[in-house]
């Protein structure tokens, strides 16, 4: 029960965060969903570094990984939206914002798995060592 309270607050956090980060920049864009890109792409990032520092370097417990990935990253990131804003796009018939949407949120979150798993594979190589 403790780990679902958990997992709990953390999807409190990350919603939060999804709602300020991402508005926050969409604030200023009108037709392609900027603000959904960013999240998805912030949010593969430290998936990609978390699970990897886990794996590697058991940094996390069990608890603080499933708080930190389920929860918070869980809640942050959002393929419904994204899924929804690329649909609007299809209807309005705006092919390239809509090509251009789906092309980065997919090549731009691998990347951003990539680059968090890089990260981590330095602290389980001990180039970071000092940082610790």
């Amino acid at each position: 029960m403790y780990t679902v309270l958990l997992i709990g607050i953390g999807g409190f956090i990350g919603a939060i965060l999804r709602y300020t980060i991402g508005g926050w920049v969409q604030n200023n864009f009108v037709s392609f969903p900027f603000g959904t890109l960013t999240v998805n792409v912030i949010g593969s990032f430290f998936l990609g570094l978390i699970m990897y520092l886990s794996e590697y370097q058991g940094v996390f417990s069990d608890q603080t990984r499933m708080f930190l990935t389920i929860g918070m990253i869980g809640a942050f990131t959002t393929l419904s939206t994204f899924s929804y804003e690329s649909f609007r796009l299809l209807e309005r018939s705006e092919f390239t914002l809509l090509t251009v949407n789906l092309t980065a949120t997919v090549l731009l979150s691998m990347l951003a798995v990539y680059i968090g798993k890089t990260v981590a594979l330095s602290f389980a190589t001990g180039i970071w060592r000092g940082f610790r």
